[in-house]
């Protein structure tokens, strides 16, 4: 399965300082040759497990480099792959000498076989689709062949553009339909008319793709060269450019320095295609989603024309310094009317990166839920920003409404800082160790909470699903092994039981001309505290609930090249003694989701959902598709009762967080539709049972003494 995310666990940590650099030699003036001596060297000497740079090792990164840059095989031709074969057991080779002949052959011949697509795609919009013909498109990748020629590549690039006119073709028919419905004095575009909309369509977002790919440069694809190398030590190792750096420390911040927007490459300009609330874009009130920037001037300055220019070169200049002036020139969406807006650059926070929480009520009693999307951090100011203050800020505030249990939400969160987990454990148990890590050379260190406060000692339940990891699986496994916590979700989370460190590769050589950018690197393992791995196998939960992705191939044994499961010795710590009767509501729970109606359903849906992802042949007949269709829409309906659930759980804003949120319609309606979706939360709902039924000796006991003052 090809995987759109990098699950990131990161601590970082000057673990490079001791080494002994004068026998490296960073004198050759080529940056690429530069660049691949010094990540050698970083490899050689910080990754947890060696790797012998053999013919097997090269013919990985044969196949792993050429599935990066044409994976769906549109571009090579059968000829191409003949003669890269000649290098397929010589790259281990070429990488110790760094000899970039194989990259240039591929690079210059990928540009060409991309320039000679371009050309021909525009001859291919000049018949109409026929949709009454019988063929299929075939999208098993990973087993078809490169076209034999010019004409078979052809014939594959116009079954996908087919492919998405069809797609269109068929939603604007039932966009039709729906219309009718509604209006019945709404007049029907004629099939052809359809058609043709759905061709320019499919023409406009193909000339976009191709706008996109003109704007990498020879440094992005050598990038993905070099990552063909490094991810075959682990999935997690992987080298930044300087910009992709930039986004990965926004990203484990959830904050940056900017006006506020996203932007997108549109028409050869730049495109404002989302505003973050509370940015200074969002604040001004002077741009909308649509408006188009073709220039950008800083201060006084004569402002630079952006339109042909590359995103990432646009954003640049965009972006900068809290409190500097940005002058943007704007072509208005709906008016087309050209302006200059003067913005000044501020501290934008990404409100959906940090914790949050609300107020649950049942039966008259209260619950917390506290949602962490991922284990943020600022690392150039740890006390100002990070998740575990976050965490405890948010569960004072909600004993203050006199909760009776607290569901932590680590569903999706793909990790974060090592130091965030460590203290964030730390407020639900007294004090003792919460990991242990192990690095090269067998040694180990335990980390552990020394501070004896806890800071919620009822009830606790923590929601997992395939896609917690790494950070996510330190906190589930230390609170699952002291028996603080019941873990409900997937049968398993993620299983990425290693270690990763940033290392700025300009470190290594001074006076350079040019920024390397940096090596994410695998440094260690971690290990529960009764010395188990959570690589691979994952955090297994308590009470198992089937979700979408149960039956798809998600997790670290899926990716390629992962490090193997193995366990230490246990440390000592001592089991938390807080509940009355913990497995006999870990038993409960899993008869009761044995016994759900709705469970065995979301069971079955589940399945049928892999079976469809491994389907690799469609018709491009548009009856047959619409037949395929309606089979798939009488069998979903079996599984309407899924679609329609909704809990019986009220959600309520905090009362200081009801006085924050009047004053912005935007917020409290975002507020509002997370309350919505959690409506619709099984997995919450059940959470919220295992609570009601959990008894807390810390609450009992709370409860007499208050009876009794």
């Amino acid at each position: 399965m090809e995987k759109k995310f990098i699950i990131v666990f990161v601590g970082i940590i000057l673990f490079f300082t001791s080494w002994n650099l004068t026998n490296v030699k960073f004198d050759d003036p080529n940056k690429d040759k530069i660049l691949i001596n010094i990540i050698k060297y970083v490899l050689d000497k910080g990754h947890y497990q060696s790797k012998e740079i053999n013919d097997e090792f090269s013919e990985k990164i044969f196949d792993t480099y050429l599935e990066l840059i044409d994976s769906q095989k549109k571009y090579f031709l059968a000829s191409d792959l003949r003669e890269f074969k000649k290098y397929k057991l010589q790259l281990d080779d070429q990488w110790l000498s760094e000899d970039l002949t194989f990259f240039n052959l591929t690079f210059e011949r990928l540009i060409q076989r991309m320039n000679e697509v371009e050309i021909f795609i525009p001859v291919l919009f000049d018949k109409s689709f026929n949709f009454d013909l019988d063929e299929n498109i075939n999208f098993d990748f990973e087993n078809i062949s490169y076209s034999k020629n010019n004409k078979q590549r052809i014939d594959r690039w116009r079954k996908q553009l087919k492919y998405m006119a069809l797609d269109i073709y068929d939603i604007k028919i039932s966009e039709q339909k729906l219309s009718l419905k509604n209006n019945k004095e709404f007049k029907l575009k004629s099939n052809s008319k359809i058609l043709n909309e759905s061709t320019e369509l499919v023409k406009k977002n193909i000339t976009q793709i191709f706008d996109l790919m003109n704007d990498l440069e020879k440094k992005d694809w050598f990038a993905t060269y070099i990552n063909s190398f490094v991810t075959q030590f682990d999935p997690h190792t992987y080298y930044f450019q300087p910009e992709d750096k930039e986004r990965f420390d926004m990203n484990i911040s959830g904050k940056f320095d900017g006006i506020g927007a996203r932007l997108s490459k549109k028409d050869g300009g730049i495109e404002i295609v989302d505003i973050i609330l509370g940015g200074p874009v969002w604040r001004d009130k002077k741009l909308e989603i649509g408006d188009e920037i073709i220039k950008v001037g800083q201060g006084d300055q004569s402002p630079v024309d952006v339109i042909g220019m590359r995103l990432e070169d646009a954003i640049k200049l965009i972006k900068g310094p809290k409190g500097s002036e940005v002058k943007l020139t704007i072509r208005k969406k709906f008016d087309g009317e050209i302006e200059v807006v003067s913005i000044i650059r501020d501290l934008v926070l990404l409100e959906e990166t940090y914790a949050k929480s609300t107020l649950i009520k049942k039966d008259n009693k209260s619950y917390g839920l506290i949602s962490l999307p991922k284990f943020y951090v600022d690392f150039d100011n740890y006390k100002e920003k990070n998740c575990a203050s976050d965490v405890k800020n948010e569960i004072l505030k909600l004993k203050k409404e006199g909760i009776d249990g607290l569901v932590l939400d680590l569903r999706n969160n793909g990790g974060g800082a090592l130091q965030t987990v460590v203290e964030m454990t730390g407020l639900f148990i007294e004090k003792g160790p919460i990991v242990q890590v192990k690095s090269t050379g067998n040694r180990k260190k335990i980390l552990s909470d020394k501070d004896p406060s806890i800071v919620w000692d009822g009830p606790l339940v923590v929601l997992v699903n395939q896609m917690s990891a790494s950070a996510s699986e330190i906190l589930a496994a230390a609170l699952q092994d002291y028996g603080r916590a019941i873990i409900i979700g997937s049968t398993q989370s993620f299983g990425k039981g290693t270690v990763q460190n940033i290392f700025d590769l300009n470190r290594l050589i001074s006076n350079s001309q040019f920024d390397l950018g940096a090596l994410k690197i695998t440094t260690d393992k971690f290990y529960r505290i009764n010395g188990g791995s959570v690589q691979i196998d994952g955090v297994k939960s308590d009470i198992i609930i089937p979700n979408t992705y149960s039956f798809l191939e998600i997790g670290e044994n899926d990716e390629k090249n992962p490090l193997s499961w193995d366990q230490i010795d246990p440390t000592a710590y001592n089991l938390w003694n807080g509940y009355y009767n913990l497995k006999d509501v870990i038993d409960n729970g899993n008869d009761r989701i044995k016994e759900s109606k709705l469970a065995t359903l979301i069971n079955e849906n589940a399945k049928w959902i892999a079976s469809k992802r491994d389907l690799k042949s469609f018709s491009l007949n548009y009856n047959s598709f619409k037949k395929s269709q309606s089979n798939d829409k009488d069998f979903l309906s079996k599984f309407d009762e899924i679609k329609n659930y909704k809990n019986d759980l009220k959600f309520d804003l905090l009362v200081n967080e009801n006085k924050s949120l009047e004053k912005s319609d935007e917020l409290l309606e975002r507020r509002k539709k997370w309350h919505s979706n959690l409506q619709s939360d099984y997995y919450l709902n059940e959470s919220i049972n295992v609570l009601s039924n959990l008894k807390s000796k810390n609450i009992e006991v709370k409860k007499i003494l208050a009876k009794i003052y």
